[in-house]
């Protein structure tokens, strides 16, 4: 694995070795491989700990636990133990997100703890630019919508358009992250903040999607396949498995890394890029709409 990752992605390595270990290893009832339940039998974790342990959401409070399920799983390996060990201990400590988990919602933490990690993403949005295109004056308006509704006060729409604009370092760092989004028209069609912000607004996707590593479609209005929720689907390489992000009505994020379901958007993406105007076709079709304001 790459050196010096993020706390995420650490959390989600051990679980995924803590899976395979467990799905691997002897003492089942068919003779391979333990349930949760099984593995846990004996031991001071719940199953529901050990679930979201696998998953990269949690690590082991205590070292002895995890000395104890290795043990389970019949690995004497001293240097796969002091491996997982401190691949436990490393993704116990604070990162730059820390201060940023109370303001996303469920879910999304763990998301945005991955995008660094990330080689290439796949990106869609219906009715709004997508976060990573964003300027802070648009992303400033989107969040001044929702004050009154989610609740928000003007210190957590400050730090929120911070964790925004943070986020867009993965497009700039020594190696950016290959970024692909297709924009709904309506995107590009919602009037956030007035005529200065869009206009502000489409000269930045402009200016991004003439870089080497971006694509950004329009899908216009007309007869063809859409999604009626935005999605995300990140890509590690032989990292880690590809994940997917979807929003919920209840203002909750999914993600998942089950290859069916990771399938099934990237067939949603797949469909709309066919659909969607050429990338080379964005900046005329910004500057007609910029000409109706």
């Amino acid at each position: 694995m790459a050196a010096k990752r993020g706390r995420t992605a650490q959390r989600l390595e051990l679980g995924l070795q803590l899976r395979q270990l467990r799905e691997n290893c002897d003492g089942g009832d068919r003779g391979v491989g333990l349930t949760r339940r099984q593995a846990v039998q004996g031991l001071r974790i719940s199953e529901a700990s050990l679930q979201r342990i696998e998953t990269g959401a949690l690590n082991f409070r205590y070292v002895g636990d995890l000395r104890r399920l290795l043990a389970k799983y019949g690995v004497s390996d001293e240097d796969v133990i002091d491996s997982l060990i401190n691949l436990n201990r490393d993704s116990n400590q604070q990162d730059w997100l820390t201060q940023y988990r109370g303001l996303m919602p469920a879910g999304m933490p763990g998301f945005v703890g991955l995008e660094p990690e990330a080689q290439s993403m796949k990106a869609y949005h219906p009715t709004l630019v997508y976060g990573l295109l964003q300027t802070q004056r648009y992303s400033q308006v989107v969040h001044e919508v929702q004050k009154p509704i989610e609740e928000y006060t003007s210190e957590a729409i400050r730090s929120s358009v911070e964790l925004r604009m943070k986020r867009q370092e993965v497009l700039t760092r020594e190696n950016p992250l290959k970024l692909h989004v297709i924009l709904g028209e309506a995107a590009l069609r919602y009037p956030i903040g007035g005529t200065d912000v869009i206009r502000e607004q489409f000269a930045r996707i402009e200016e991004l999607s003439g870089w080497d590593h971006i694509i950004v479609q329009v899908l216009p209005f007309r007869p063809s396949y859409r999604s009626t929720n935005d999605f995300a689907i990140l890509d590690f390489g032989n990292e880690l498995p590809p994940r997917v992000q979807a929003d919920s009505g209840w203002g909750s994020v999914s993600t998942s890394d089950k290859p069916r379901e990771v399938d099934r958007f990237s067939r949603r993406f797949n469909a709309m890029t066919a659909s969607a105007l050429p990338p080379e076709d964005t900046p005329a079709f910004l500057h007609r709409l910029e000409r109706e304001l």
